[in-house]
């Protein structure tokens, strides 16, 4: 197996107020009180907190981020968000050396737009899982609607063509992995951007990863990581405001 993880930057603000008084007037957290903390009695119940989230607030977010709901990778101050979206995307596919017509399983897939950008442009055939029904509603309608195809001829958990390859979605616990693929070596690649956090068991994660991949499999993961040895200043800019 493969690991290639790559962090997304969290130090090194573009800009803090120190560098640009005007940059207070435009924080707008700091207009805010930060609301408790509330205590999760057990991991089932903070993952009922997290499906419950993305019942309500996803087609929000698909209005506001569009069918990737994942940060973009910007190399140009022109780029549209939806252009850096997919060029992390391609990033990844070029770091990771993914070979076309690959099996991927898109952990934590959202609308199913990473999905559907393997199994269009890459060939791959991919199985996206979410903890979240209202997810997999949306990136089933989202990728029959994208394919020319009807809807409600749709059976739940069947793979949509794509170009040359195809795309499925699964309302899945990712910490069920193991259980509902019970063969091992199922997928040439496992993908995961920016859901490790909505993971309470990470070692389980992996340990499914591992058994699930191929022998050469890649685990791709883009996320968000915590750089060392941060000062004290870029901690409080940059970590404090999230943790």
């Amino acid at each position: 197996m493969n690991a290639l993880i790559s962090p997304n930057s969290v130090a090194n603000p573009i800009m803090n107020e120190q560098q640009d008084p005007s940059f207070a007037e435009l924080n707008l957290a700091k207009q805010y009180p930060t609301p408790p903390l509330e205590s999760i009695t057990s991991f089932a119940a903070l993952k009922g907190r997290i499906r419950h989230h993305y019942e309500l607030a996803s087609e929000y977010y698909y209005s506001l981020w569009g069918e990737h709901l994942h940060h973009g990778y910007f190399l140009d101050p022109a780029d549209t968000k939806e252009r850096a979206q997919t060029r992390l995307v391609e990033l990844l596919l070029d770091r990771a050396r993914l070979e076309k017509g690959s099996n991927v399983l898109d952990v934590g897939c959202g609308m199913g737009g990473t999905s559907r950008y393997l199994a269009k442009h890459h060939g791959c055939n991919v199985t996206g899982v979410t903890i979240s029904g209202k997810q997999v509603e949306m990136a089933v309608r989202l990728t029959m609607d994208e394919a020319g195809v009807d809807v409600t001829t749709n059976v739940a958990g069947d793979p949509i063509k794509l170009a040359s390859g195809s795309a499925r979605f699964l309302e899945l616990d990712a910490e069920e992995l193991g259980q509902h693929f019970p063969e091992p070596g199922t997928f040439d690649c496992v993908w995961i951007s920016e859901a490790m956090s909505h993971l309470p068991d990470k070692k389980l994660f992996f340990q499914n990863a591992a058994r699930l991949l191929t022998t050469n499999g890649k685990l791709v993961i883009a996320d968000w990581f915590k750089a060392e040895n941060l000062t004290v200043e870029q901690f409080e800019a940059d970590i404090k405001p999230i943790e």
